[in-house]
């Protein structure tokens, strides 16, 4: 089982990772590619930051869609997310090595547009 100071970790070891404050939102070139998943529990509330599960960067549609399809207990999205090249991981479902590969893949995506070119 992993955690956010894994996330946090994993993501300031890679080159030109800045964290905003200490938010967990980490940024590559001044683009998002890991946050944590901002959860809308009350829809007259503003979203809350849920650190025990990850909104991270993807490089494609197909991707995105792989990751959905072959691990839908370690990832998923929402409504909110579709058409972004993003997807939402479980920490509590995932290995750290696994984890870091998943980091790593979101770090090279960062440069890339977060639209998707066809929506999943």
């Amino acid at each position: 089982m992993t955690g956010r100071d894994d996330v946090r970790r994993l993501a300031l070891n890679l080159p030109g990772v800045e964290e905003k404050g200490e938010t967990y939102e980490f940024r590559r070139d001044g683009r998002l590619f890991a946050s944590p998943y901002p959860e809308r529990v009350d829809p007259k509330k503003p979203r809350i930051a849920r650190y025990d599960q990850f909104v991270v960067r993807v490089a494609s549609a197909d991707d995105k869609e792989a990751l959905l399809l072959a691990e839908p207990e370690t990832f998923f999205t929402t409504d909110h997310y579709t058409g972004w090249a993003t997807v939402i991981v479980r920490l509590d479902a995932i290995d750290e090595d696994r984890l870091a590969d998943v980091i790593e893949d979101a770090w090279t995506a960062a440069p890339t547009s977060s639209k998707l070119k066809r929506a999943v």
